[in-house]
């Protein structure tokens, strides 16, 4: 046993996955400038580093010079040494992404969502969405000819709540898209065909673009922080020093009009209801407006910005167009607001397709909103900006759940039930980031 009741195996494992923290995020180093960045001893380092070789988990990058020595060899992951999946089941469509272990894509496959029936959540039909992740993921291996045994994880971004029960593994509560308690994880253990040492991490869509932008994104360095997924629905993940590595909010649900507009979800007034692109085509069509006859959500959307805000100044702004997102920015401001007095964080991300497409419109409008409601000293700590991952950062994070997890083992294969990703790996990782 070593000293806190930890063993020699679990002592092991935290050097192994401090090494790997700091070449991922760091490097390419050395062994020598490994020890002062690890706190590690010359000896443990030179052991850790041997194992992970030996591994395949770290390779030679080159050498540098030294100080009146030999050049210093210099190390990195291998990028080819593992391999992930990152799924975003959206609303429009589900795309599945194949990345290497440094985060480059390798092959991604994409299925439109087309409502087959009377109610839009025909789309989202459970059987349908499992095929189109089956084949999906057969076919981002297939493109980049990676063996199935050689994936860390899959990683799945969901609409709703994701619960666990030990039968089911990974349950989703998708209550605006029609799902009630759909054993997820089980379906797609029975349907698609990986090994059965393959873990799967299934966790809400907007949490996975949380997770994405606090690594990668705008969020890097901030210790408190929300990132808001703007889509047909509307989410949110908050970050604090409380909440690592975060937590899905049903933020879109949140009740904005008391006897409002009917929302996905059957309540009545709910942010989503105003502030989503499925409702806000609704409500341009309801005002006189004329979305694209048969278009999908991102092309009427992309209409209505045009509508508003002609190209390039040319032409006379639809004025039903431009009330409708004027009126959407102020109710958005009123949620920012919430997220403003409750989290009191330092940072806003907006993120989605959605987002992504009306933030540079009206994102200056939406703040100043969002500081008329909120209480005067939080609003003026607080900076509200479009995330920088763009319209993948979903897929991206939901990889980080099965990488994360691999690193947190100290680069050991997950066992054959995962567990949480382990917090101390996210909390080390953000005081890191925000140094």
């Amino acid at each position: 046993m070593a000293s806190g009741g930890r063993t020699v195996r679990d002592l092991r494992r935290e050097n192994r996955t401090a090494v790997l923290q700091r070449l991922y995020f760091d490097g390419p180093m050395s062994r020598f400038s490994l020890g002062p960045a690890t706190g590690l001893s010359s000896g443990s380092v030179s052991n850790v580093v041997t194992e992970l070789v030996a591994d395949g988990l770290v390779e030679e990058a080159g050498s540098v010079d030294s100080a009146g020595g030999r050049p210093r060899i210099l190390l990195r992951i291998a990028p080819r040494s593992g391999y992930l999946i990152g799924v975003d089941i959206g609303e429009t469509r589900v795309r599945v992404e194949l990345f290497d272990l440094a985060l480059s894509e390798l092959a991604r496959v994409e299925r439109p969502l087309e409502a087959g029936g009377p109610h839009r959540t025909d789309r989202y039909d459970v059987n349908v969405v499992v095929a189109h992740l089956r084949d999906g993921i057969d076919e981002v291996l297939a493109r980049a000819a990676i063996a199935p045994e050689l994936l860390l994880g899959v990683g799945v971004g969901v609409p709703g709540i994701v619960a666990r029960t030990p039968e089911d593994g990974a349950v989703v509560h998708g209550q605006t898209v029609g799902w009630d308690a759909v054993p997820l994880e089980k379906l797609l253990r029975e349907t698609v065909q990986l090994p059965a040492s393959v873990p799967y991490f299934i966790d809400n869509g907007a949490k996975t673009l949380g997770q994405a932008e606090m690594w990668f994104g705008a969020g890097r360095g901030a210790r408190d922080a929300v990132v808001v997924l703007f889509g047909s629905g509307v989410g949110a993940c908050v970050v604090t020093d409380e909440i690592s590595p975060g937590r899905g909010l049903e933020w879109g649900h949140l009740t904005v009009r008391v006897k409002g507009r009917r929302c996905r979800c059957g309540a009545l007034g709910c942010l989503e209801a105003y502030a989503g692109a499925e409702a806000l085509l609704d409500r341009w069509a309801e005002a006189g407006g004329r979305p694209p006859v048969g278009a999908d959500e991102e092309t009427a959307l992309t209409a209505m910005i045009a509508a508003a805000y002609p190209p390039d100044g040319d032409g006379v702004p639809d004025a039903t167009a431009l009330a409708v997102l004027e009126e959407t920015a102020e109710y958005l401001g009123a949620g920012f607001s919430d997220l403003i007095n409750l989290f009191q964080p330092e940072r806003i991300l907006v993120g989605g397709w959605a987002g992504l497409q009306l933030g540079a419109r009206f994102l200056d409008l939406v703040r100043a909103h969002a500081t008329s409601y909120a209480l005067s000293h939080p609003a003026s700590l607080v900076t509200v900006s479009l995330g920088t991952l763009g319209p993948d950062a979903v897929t991206v994070g939901a990889a980080i759940l099965p990488l994360a997890d691999f690193f947190a083992r100290g680069g050991h294969p997950a066992p054959a039930e995962p567990q949480e990703t382990a917090p101390a790996w996210h909390r080390t990782l953000r005081e890191r980031t925000a140094t």
